[in-house]
């Protein structure tokens, strides 16, 4: 196995991992979190934050587990790994003096590219849909219970969010030779969309609200995908893997 299908593979597992102990703990607090919600809104610093916690108030166990799971567990810690696992795809090998060493395999490049693309980002999206998978059992131990298939849908509609900027971070990567750079450009360009999302005046700029609790309650409450919100996702997840293959075949050793 190539060494950087292995170094995707501690990834992945290590992203499951500290995904499902996020998830485990948030599940557990529920009971607590539905009696003492008044004052957990009360502390709430920003308007935006009592919004959302109305929103879980009025939601019930499944806008919780939309907020817990998917708008702050999978967006906050999958960004991150988004960032981190496409940054030093072919970035790294440049920065290591390794690129034309990969490059001299009797592959073709498209074949390279591709391989490493769809490693990365299987050690992405799988996590999340494993840990989607244990949230009925961990409902179960406290009374409570929710649709899998509906669970399942909005995992799709998180891992759709997560590729586009994982392509972005892949372009980038294809593109330049220092992984850093790329990793703190991507990361920054994704704090301050969260921080725009947090000022209610402007919260419909950020690009987060494409999978924010009203997507994820409107899943779960309609029981599809939103295709007016995932179609334009899938075309741009396309649009940057196309741009990475001709930014590759182009790029000299």
């Amino acid at each position: 196995m190539d060494q950087r299908l292995r170094i995707y593979a501690v990834l992945g597992t290590a992203y499951f991992v500290l995904l499902e102990l996020m998830l485990i703990p948030a599940i557990l607090y529920w009971p607590d979190f539905e009696k003492n919600i008044g004052a957990i809104k009360a502390l709430a610093p920003l308007d935006v934050l009592k919004d959302m916690v109305d929103t879980l108030a009025q939601g019930g166990i499944e806008a919780y587990v939309n907020g817990q799971h998917f708008f702050k567990g999978v967006n906050t810690l999958g960004t991150l790994a988004a960032a981190l696992f496409a940054c030093s795809a072919v970035a790294g090998e440049a920065h290591r003096g390794t690129l034309e060493i990969w490059l001299a395999r009797p592959f073709s490049r498209r074949r390279l590219l591709l391989e490493r693309y769809f490693a990365g980002a299987l050690a992405l999206v799988l996590p999340i849909f494993l840990t989607s998978a244990t949230i009925p059992y961990l409902l179960s131990l406290v009374g409570e219970s929710m649709d899998p298939w509906r669970l399942i849908l909005c995992a799709v509609h998180a891992a759709a969010f997560l590729m586009v900027i994982y392509g972005l971070a892949f372009l980038l990567s294809c593109l330049r030779s220092n992984p850093l750079p790329i990793a703190l450009l991507v990361l920054m360009l994704t704090v301050f969309e969260f921080a725009l999302y947090l000022v209610k005046g402007i919260t419909h700029y950020s690009i987060f609200r494409l999978v924010d609790f009203d997507d994820y309650g409107a899943i779960m409450a309609q029981g599809r995908l939103n295709l007016a919100v995932l179609g334009p996702m899938l075309v741009v997840i396309v649009a940057l893997l196309g741009a990475s293959l001709h930014a590759f075949a182009r790029r000299l050793p």
